[in-house]
């Protein structure tokens, strides 16, 4: 669910196509890599690192977010979420073309842009489809793309969306679109830390990479939508969050799972261990007081707790910030188990 990107299209070298994310802590630490794009991306505005650099509202930080289209050149696109307020308010200060993308068909923003022969993709009777005007393509149903597991996450059919008008504006034709998305598969090796299921014989682990309250509500709607007897969540506080974020971030957990453990990232970010784990453990006492925690601060230590005592059809969701080294472990307890050794308790 990243939420700023640009694209760039040159003939130079062997490279013809570049897509960068412009993380909002990225920008508002060290700005932009780049003076002008030929497509710049918005997919949403959340309040994620509100009080860094003078920035205290949402507000503020869609001004912040706003600089990647006000980047485009005059005859590139700038893409916005027309579900989205704050980055629909941003087309007021583009000097290029404009893009829109909806989950609903029937979004007035998107009806007023068709009217005018603009570009639009939209979710729509199952399809993921673009618009040119009112002139409709229809790319293939969701629930075929792989990313998007059958169509229950949500999300990953959103930022598909902006990413077909990209592909569509640079000349990409429809069928090589939908072989792009057919053989684009949520795995450790494509998407790493990006919904990635890995099933075990007897429960099933899901490693993300979300970190951030509106991460973990997209996570949440896709996890609900997963069947388990228990679901587990592993997590962490972030350091240069505010405590509301993280007391946020710990409320959101005890709505998703049945038991959480606590652990901490490698990377602390200015505050102590202590302080984020207490910061988790009060969102959580404020949603729920009587919900099963567990606090172990080690990464490792706590996925191997969690494939210890994991129960038969239980899903533990890994909140993982060092993708690599979470991967390395749940792949070596694959091995195991393919292996015909034991992983976990009975």
């Amino acid at each position: 669910m990243c939420s700023g990107w640009i694209v760039a299209s040159r003939s130079w070298f062997t490279v013809n196509f570049a897509v960068l994310e412009c993380a909002r802590g990225g920008l508002l630490r060290a700005g932009l890599g780049f003076k002008k794009c030929d497509v710049g991306i918005v997919t949403n505005v959340a309040a994620d690192h509100l009080g860094l650099k003078g920035i205290h509202t949402i507000e503020q930080l869609a001004k912040v977010k706003g600089v990647i289209p006000e980047t485009v050149l005059p005859n590139g696109y700038a893409i916005l979420n027309a579900d989205d307020d704050l980055v629909y308010e941003m087309r007021r200060s583009i000097n290029c073309n404009l893009a829109l993308f909806s989950m609903d068909e029937e979004n007035p923003r998107i009806k007023a842009l068709q009217k005018l022969g603009g570009i639009t993709a939209i979710y729509e009777n199952g399809y993921v489809t673009i618009c040119r005007g009112t002139w409709k393509m229809r790319i293939m149903k969701a629930e075929n793309i792989p990313l998007t597991y059958g169509g229950k996450a949500i999300f990953m059919i959103q930022n598909i969306l902006p990413a077909v008008i990209a592909a569509n504006v640079r000349g990409i034709g429809i069928e090589d679109m939908k072989v792009a998305l057919e053989t684009f598969i949520p795995s450790a090796s494509q998407t790493p830390g990006r919904l990635n299921l890995f099933k075990f014989e007897n429960f099933t682990i899901l490693l993300d990479y979300a970190h951030n309250p509106a991460g973990m509500r997209a996570l949440q709607k896709f996890t609900d939508s997963l069947e388990a007897t228990v679901k587990v969540g592993i997590i962490a506080g972030v350091g240069d969050r505010r405590k509301e974020d993280t007391n946020e971030l710990g409320s959101i957990a005890a709505e998703m799972f049945d038991e959480i453990i606590i652990r901490q990232d490698k990377h602390l970010r200015g505050k102590s261990e202590e302080e984020l784990i207490k910061m988790l453990d009060e969102g959580i006492k404020m949603k729920d007081p009587n919900k099963k925690t567990t606090i172990i601060p080690s990464e490792k230590e706590a996925i191997t707790y969690a494939v210890n005592n994991a129960k038969k059809g239980s899903l533990i969701i890994l909140c993982s910030d060092v993708i690599p080294d979470a991967l390395e472990l749940v792949m070596k307890f694959k091995e195991q188990e393919s292996s015909g050794e034991k992983i976990f308790a009975q």
